[in-house]
C-alpha cells in the first residue's frame, strides 16, 4: 500500500512554488491555528470555505457552522452503507411509520399533531442513544443503489482489495492536512458520489471544488491516478466510472493555494470578508 506524505514524483513540491514569506508561516501553521481557531489542521471542507468569504471559514473550523444539507446527509449514509454496513445499525436506525401514516392520511401526515406525538411516544420505548434517524425509504433507497453498482460491476472494478474510510493527519511540506478517503488501492483512490445526474457531475466537480479533494488526496499519498465512482439517487441509480484528468488535477492545485493564500492573509490580521459583488444580465 502507498505511504502517507512523501514526495510526490508527479508534482511539483507545493512549498516549492510558494512565496519565501509563505513557506515561513506555513511551517508553523498548525500551531498558528491552533492557537487561532482551535483547530490545528486543514481539510478538504476547510480549503473550500477559504474560497469564499473568510467568516466562513473561521466560524467552519471553530465548529460553528452547523449546515448539514440533505444530500451531505444522505451521502453519509450511504458511504456507510457502502463502505462499513455492518456499523450501520449502530449509527442509525429507522422508524417504521407506514401505518401511522395511513392512519393519519392527507397531504403532509407528518407534520400532524397526532403524528408528532405517534413518533414521539415510539422513540421513547426505542434505544435511540447516539443513533441517527432515517427514513425507510431513505434506507431502502441507499441499499437499492448499492446493489446496482454491485450487478453491474463497478463495486468490484474500483472498490474489491480496497482499504475503506482511511483517516489521515498529516503534515505535508509544512501543511496540516486531516481528512478521509473512501477507498485506497495501491495504485489509485477513490472517492463515491451520489448525484442527481451523471451529466451534470463535471460542474459539480468545479461548484462543490471536487478537484481540491482529489489534488489534496493524491498529494498526501503520492498516488497520480483518481476516481469518482458516481451513482445516481433516482432510479435506475444509473453509475459511471469518472476518472480524474490532470486538467482537474492542476484546477484543484490552483484552487488549493489559493486557499492557503486566503488562510495566509487570515492569519496576518486580515479579517475582512468578500468586498466584490456579480453583475450580469439575464
Amino acid at each position: 500500500m502507498p505511504t502517507l506524505a512523501k514526495q510526490s514524483q508527479f508534482y511539483v513540491s507545493t512549498a516549492e512554488k510558494l512565496t519565501p514569506q509563505l513557506q515561513k508561516i506555513l511551517f508553523n501553521m498548525r500551531e498558528q491555528l491552533k492557537a487561532a481557531v482551535g483547530k490545528p489542521h486543514l481539510s478538504y471542507s476547510s480549503l473550500k470555505y477559504a474560497l469564499g468569504d473568510m467568516k466562513l471559514w473561521e466560524m467552519y473550523m471553530r465548529g460553528q457552522l452547523k449546515k448539514e444539507s440533505e444530500a451531505l446527509y444522505f451521502g453519509s449514509l450511504y458511504d456507510m452503507l457502502l463502505f462499513e454496513p455492518e456499523k450501520a445499525r449502530e449509527i442509525y436506525y429507522t422508524l417504521d411509520d407506514a401505518d401511522i401514516i395511513k392512519e393519519v392520511g392527507g397531504k403532509s401526515p407528518r407534520n400532524t399533531k397526532k403524528y408528532r406525538e405517534w413518533k414521539a411516544e415510539t422513540l421513547d420505548s426505542m434505544d435511540t442513544t447516539d443513533k441517527m434517524l432515517v427514513s425507510n425509504e431513505e434506507w431502502r433507497r441507499a441499499n437499492d443503489m448499492i446493489k446496482r453498482l454491485k450487478e453491474c460491476g463497478l463495486y468490484d472494478k474500483r472498490f474489491a482489495g480496497g482499504k475503506y474510510q482511511v483517516e489521515f493527519n498529516v503534515d505535508v511540506d509544512g501543511i496540516p492536512l486531516k481528512g478521509f478517503l473512501d477507498c485506497l488501492q495501491d495504485d489509485c483512490i477513490i472517492d463515491s458520489k451520489s448525484s442527481r445526474s451523471i451529466n451534470k457531475f463535471r460542474y459539480d466537480v468545479n461548484s462543490f471544488s471536487y478537484d481540491i479533494q482529489a489534488y489534496v488526496y493524491t498529494k498526501v499519498f503520492d498516488i497520480k491516478d483518481f476516481y469518482w465512482v458516481v451513482q445516481e439517487k433516482a432510479y435506475p441509480f444509473f453509475p459511471a466510472d469518472v476518472k480524474c484528468s490532470d486538467e482537474t488535477l492542476f484546477k484543484g492545485e490552483m484552487k488549493f493555494h489559493e486557499a492557503l493564500e486566503n488562510i495566509k492573509s487570515w492569519l496576518d490580521g486580515n479579517k475582512q470578508t468578500v468586498t466584490h459583488y456579480a453583475e450580469f444580465i439575464v
